[in-house]
C-alpha cells in the first residue's frame, strides 16, 4: 500500500464517479440487451429513434450543433423560477457532493461523460460519423420533489433519455425561432465558409471583378442604384454557377474545426500505428475511417515572402484527444499543431485523393499521378498515418 502523503496523493475515484457507481451498481446484474445497433452510423440512429423512421425525423427535425462546457461537474437548484448555482470551487468532497444533492435538492450536471465513459464514447463518435457534427452530452441527477433548470430554450438539438424515475415534461412554442447565440453549424455559417473561396476562384477568372470599387463607396457615398445592381448580378450569376456545377463549392474553416475537435474512433489504441506492408504499386488498396478524415484545399501554411500557393490538406481525427471533447481545452501547442495540420499534397494531387475517398478498392497504379514514385509516395504517407490498407 502505497504512503499518503499532501504532495502525492493516493489516486482514487473522483466523487462524481463514485455517485454514478453507487446508484448504478445495485441494477447492473440485471441490465438488459442494449436495443442500440452498432452496425453501422446509420443504424446506431435508427436504434435510437426508433420506432419513428428517419425519413419522418429528418421531415420535422433539424441536424444538431455543438455545445461547449468548461467544467467537469456543476450543481444548482430552480428557486422562484430562477436557476440558483450551488457550485464550489476548486475539488468537491464526496460528502458535500452528496449534502447538496439530498438536503439542499440540488440538480448535479456532468459535462461530457463522454471523456470517461466508453459507452458513451461508442454511441456518440458513431452519431458524429452519421450527422457530420459534434455531438457532445450531459448527465443530470435530480432528487425527488425537485426542479432543476426553470423553463428555457437551447439553439442545439437535444435528444433526452430518461434512464431512471420519472418527471414531466412540458413543451412550449418558441420564443426565437431556430435560436443561434453559440451554435456555429446553420446555413449561414456554411455560407460565411464558402464564399471566400468561392469569390476568390471568380475573380481569377472574370476581370471585372479585379477592378476598383466604386468612388467613395467607403465614405458612404457610392452606393447608389447601379452598385446595388452590380452586385446583385454578380450574385445572381454565382448562384447560377454554383447550381449547375460550374463552380466548385469548398468548405474549409468548417471542416477543419470539426475534423480537429469530434471524438475519435472507438477503440483509438489499436489506430496510431499502421498495421499490415507497405503498399507498392502493383498491391489493391483501400482508404481506412473515412468518417474520421476530410479533403480540403487551402492556401499552404508555410511562411514565404511570395503569394501562397493552393495545396490539398488530409486532415483526421485518429489522434484526436478523447479527454479534451467538447470541452474547448487545447493540449500541447506541438502536438495540436500536428493534428490540425494532418498531411500536406501539392494540389496536382487531389484528384488521386478524391478517387481514393470515392472508390472502395483501387490498385495503386490506377491514380491519377503521372509518375509511378509519385502514385507509391501518396499512398505510403497515408499508410503512414493508419489512413490507408493493403487489401
Amino acid at each position: 500500500m502505497p504512503k499518503r502523503s499532501k504532495e502525492k496523493p493516493v489516486k482514487r475515484r473522483s466523487s462524481e464517479e463514485e455517485l454514478l457507481l453507487n446508484r448504478a451498481g445495485s441494477s447492473r446484474a440485471q441490465r438488459p440487451p442494449s436495443p442500440l445497433s452498432f452496425l453501422s452510423p446509420s443504424s446506431l440512429f435508427e436504434s435510437l429513434i426508433q420506432p419513428m423512421g428517419p425519413e419522418q425525423f429528418f421531415s420535422e427535425a433539424s441536424v444538431p450543433t455543438t455545445l461547449n462546457t468548461t467544467r467537469t461537474s456543476t450543481w444548482f437548484r430552480c428557486i422562484n423560477g430562477k436557476k440558483k448555482d450551488l457550485n464550489k470551487q476548486g475539488k468537491v468532497k464526496s460528502s458535500v457532493l452528496n449534502k447538496s444533492f439530498t438536503q439542499n435538492k440540488a440538480t448535479i450536471q456532468f459535462h461530457q461523460p463522454q471523456r470517461f465513459k466508453d459507452e458513451l464514447w461508442k454511441i456518440q463518435e458513431k452519431l458524429e460519423c452519421f450527422f457530420g457534427g459534434l455531438v457532445g452530452s450531459n448527465v443530470y441527477i435530480t432528487p425527488q420533489e425537485s426542479q432543476g433548470l426553470p423553463a428555457h430554450y437551447d439553439d442545439v438539438e437535444v435528444f433526452i433519455l430518461q434512464l431512471e424515475g420519472q418527471k414531466n415534461w412540458l413543451l412550449y412554442n418558441p420564443t426565437v425561432p431556430l435560436a443561434a447565440e453559440y451554435c456555429v453549424e446553420s446555413w449561414g455559417d456554411l455560407l460565411l465558409d464558402v464564399f471566400p473561396s468561392v469569390l476568390s476562384d471568380r475573380s481569377k477568372r472574370e476581370v471585372s471583378l479585379r477592378g476598383g470599387m466604386p468612388r467613395r463607396f467607403l465614405l458612404g457615398d457610392g452606393a447608389g442604384q447601379d452598385t446595388s445592381r452590380q452586385m446583385a448580378s454578380l450574385l445572381r450569376s454565382l448562384a447560377e454557377e454554383i447550381e449547375t456545377g460550374k463552380q466548385e463549392v469548398r468548405s474549409t474553416h468548417m471542416k477543419r474545426d470539426f475534423i480537429t475537435n469530434r471524438l475519435p474512433p472507438h477503440s483509438q489504441e489499436d489506430l496510431l500505428t499502421p498495421s499490415g506492408r507497405i503498399p507498392a504499386l502493383e498491391d489493391t488498396v483501400c482508404l481506412m475511417h473515412k468518417d474520421h478524415m476530410v479533403i480540403t484545399v487551402e492556401p499552404s501554411q508555410e511562411r514565404t515572402d511570395e503569394a501562397s500557393e493552393m495545396v490539398v490538406f488530409v486532415l483526421h481525427s485518429l489522434k484526436n484527444q478523447r479527454e479534451n471533447h467538447m470541452m474547448g481545452e487545447s493540449g500541447d501547442e506541438e502536438e495540436e499543431e500536428d493534428i490540425s495540420r494532418g498531411l500536406q499534397f501539392p494540389l496536382s494531387h487531389l484528384q488521386a485523393l478524391l478517387q481514393l475517398q470515392k472508390a472502395e478498392q483501387l490498385t495503386v497504379d490506377q491514380l491519377q499521378l503521372p509518375t509511378a514514385e509519385e502514385k507509391c509516395s501518396l499512398v505510403l504517407a497515408l499508410w503512414s498515418e493508419s489512413l490507408l490498407e493493403v487489401l
